[in-house]
Order: C-alpha cells, then structure tokens, then sequence
C-alpha cells in the first residue's frame, strides 16, 4: 500500500494594508474563500515579508506609510521575483490621482477601487493570483 499524498500547503497571499478596516475586511473575504493570508501594515513591512517567504500572489494598497507606497512594492517585486509581477493586485481610493493613474498605466497591474464589492474584488483576485489550491 502506498502512503497517502500529501497537500502541499498553499502559498499565502501577501496583503499590504495600512488601514485596520480594510484589512480585517479584505482577509476575512479572502479566508473565506479558501486563501491563506499575511498581513502588512506598510510596504516596508511588506518587503521585510517577500524577501523572506514565498507568496501565491499579492494584494497592496497604492498608498501606504512609511516611505514605500504599491509603486516602490512593484518595483522590488520586478526586480526580485519577477514571475510574482504579473500576480499583483492594488487596491485604492485614489483613482484620479495623477501619480495612481500612472502607475498602474506602467505596471499594467489591475486595480481594485475602495469601496469595493465582495465578487468584484474575488473576480479580479482569481484572474489574477489564481484559484486557491
């Protein structure tokens, strides 16, 4: 008789949130459906997290504190693991901002605008990152 399989476990995906709020509601909808999830309250932090372990995909908010916003997370993610590039989604309330417009232009990353709904953002998360293992 043969042992049986193992699962892997599934990669976690990377949030980078600064607001509490949205954080708790962006993991909550992303546990529920079958991700494994890690929470950073800055891109700094965020950074400390992708240089250490291996993500499935990541969610970042545009704009967060401490000096490293979604653009300079992108930049890294590019420069480091780029087969993670194309597995980035943002998140924001500012769309209309100038440098926001731009940066999603040059990362051709999608964006998911605050406030958003439960399947909208789970649409783009799957198309994105992929379907939970």
């Amino acid at each position: 008789m043969s042992a049986p399989s193992i699962q892997p476990s599934p990669l976690p995906v990377l949030l980078i949130e600064d607001e509490p709020a949205v954080m708790s509601y962006v993991r909550a909808v992303l546990e529920r459906n079958g991700y494994a999830v890690v929470c950073c309250e800055s891109g700094v932090a965020g950074l400390r997290e992708l240089e250490s372990s291996e993500f499935m995909g990541v969610v970042s908010d545009m704009r967060t504190p401490g000096g490293v916003d979604g653009a300079d997370v992108y930049a890294w993610i590019s420069a480091n693991r780029p087969a993670l590039a194309s597995r980035l989604v943002f998140i924001t309330g500012d769309v209309a901002s100038e440098e926001t417009a731009a940066t999603l232009q040059r990362t051709g990353a999608p964006c998911v605008e605050k406030p958003f709904r439960v399947q909208q953002f789970l649409s783009v998360v799957e198309q994105t990152v992929g379907k939970p293992l």
